[in-house]
């Protein structure tokens, strides 16, 4: 099912790979896209609390959600959220924390003396 699955979307290829593979599938509601996206959150949260890698595969909006849907056989009205590739990772990159000054704006949005808005 990895497999089929990767060989179906365009950017996750490397679902074929791993493990485990989560999908979020969602029942068709006026908030099913924010339930969707805090589910998701929470998986990728606890996969790095267990030591695991994790990625958020693209779902709702891709061309290819209705062919994923009909693979794992998800029930008419339900909309596929994401996938979510699990396993452990080859490397672990850290990236260097931001001031929480550049984080962080009180009351207003600021942007920061040096820093393109883009950034």
């Amino acid at each position: 099912m990895r497999r089929k699955t990767a060989e179906i979307t365009d950017y996750g290829k490397f679902i074929a790979e791993a493990p485990v593979c989560v999908l979020v599938l969602c029942a068709e509601t006026k908030y099913y896209l924010e339930d969707g996206s805090a589910a998701t959150e929470n998986i990728l949260l606890a996969a790095r609390a267990h030591g695991l890698g994790s990625c958020w595969v693209a779902g709702d909006k891709k061309h290819y959600t209705p062919d994923i849907c009909q693979l794992v056989g998800a029930p008419r009205g339900y909309k596929l959220v994401s996938l979510i590739p699990i396993g452990c990772p080859a490397e672990t990159p850290e990236q260097p924390k931001r001031p929480l000054a550049e984080v962080l704006h009180w009351e207003r949005y600021r942007a920061i003396e040096g820093r393109r808005m883009e950034e």
